[in-house]
């Protein structure tokens, strides 16, 4: 079975373009449902799966497990995506005649509204790092830049220095499935940018010595490139600083916040899921259920008669 994972894998990556953390992703619940259905024995050897024994059945015990265990809904949506790409991925080989994870529907999930960050608030905590630093003024670029463009992290810390141009003050950005967009950002990114590429050039002489032409535009201390991990964790980091922002905060917080104040602005929903790099027009759409939502709560505080 693992080989037919490592196959389905090659073919995510290079015939269908997916990212690295889609695939990771799909690593993990995949192995998952390989301990479901067999799990290892004490000396680490587990017994032979027969894909033919594989039904809907099966999918639907894996899932009810999933439930038992008090996993989310979208975590076990996404396990049967993985599922059902797999499958699909088999009968494309035709390794097996039909997809069993196409017979099992998928969870109905809950109607979250993405959080965001009043106006004040988000420059407030953009501007929380120390900016005597040099790992200071990384850690504002990244804030101001997160905030500017509404990019996802995993696009932010795939940037070059090269990709950004000051000139038409845009960035290159490689998103889902390595499609490239190019997106504005403001007089202030560019402020910070400028006086963090001052300080990578010091990053980048530390030790351990680094290659003098890394490309990775957001480097560590060490000179290497940062992970979406490490973003998460500097977000982490300021959001214990701060009093006014909610630990549920992440950094994927500023990426609503962007798309909100855009829309509550005025800017057309068209414009705003090209800035986003959404496929579909429908998974931009549920920042408007967020602007209705906040002109109820202006109606409700402010008419008199509300």
């Amino acid at each position: 079975m693992q080989g037919l994972f490592d196959r389905f894998f090659n073919h995510l990556k290079f015939e269908r373009n997916v990212s690295e953390h889609t695939i990771r992703n799909y690593r993990i619940d995949l192995a998952q449902f390989l301990d479901h259905l067999a799990p290892a024995a004490g000396d680490g050897n587990r017994p032979e799966v027969e894909l033919a024994a594989i039904d809907n059945i099966t999918i639907r015990e894996f899932m009810a497990g999933l439930y038992a265990k008090g996993k989310r809904k979208s975590s076990i949506a996404r396990k049967l995506a993985a599922l059902r790409s797999f499958f699909k991925f088999l009968c494309r080989e035709r390794l097996i005649e039909t997809n069993p994870a196409s017979l099992v529907s998928s969870p109905r999930q809950e109607k979250r509204l993405p959080k965001f960050l009043e106006i004040d608030q988000v420059i407030r905590f953009i501007e929380l790092p120390d900016t005597q630093t040099d790992l200071g003024k990384r850690d504002r670029a990244i804030l101001e830049l997160l905030y500017a463009t509404g990019i996802r992290v995993g696009e932010l810390v795939g940037l070059r220095v090269s990709d950004l141009d000051f000139s038409s003050r845009m960035v290159l950005v490689r998103g889902k499935g390595r499609k490239e967009r190019r997106v504005p950002f403001g007089e202030k990114s560019v402020e910070a940018l400028q006086a963090y590429l001052e300080a990578r050039e010091r990053l980048l002489a530390s030790p351990p010595k680094s290659s003098r032409d890394h490309p990775a535009l957001f480097l560590n201390y060490l000179g290497t490139r940062l992970t979406t991990r490490s973003v998460g964790r500097l977000v982490e980091k300021y959001i214990k600083r701060s009093i006014e922002v909610s630990p549920e905060i992440s950094p994927h917080t500023l990426r609503h916040t962007f798309a909100t104040h855009l829309l509550n602005a005025g800017a057309d929903l068209r414009a705003i899921q090209e800035l986003l790099g959404h496929a579909r027009l429908s998974t931009t759409q549920v920042y408007t259920h967020v602007s209705t939502q906040r002109i109820m709560e202006v109606y409700d505080r402010t008419h008199p008669k509300a």
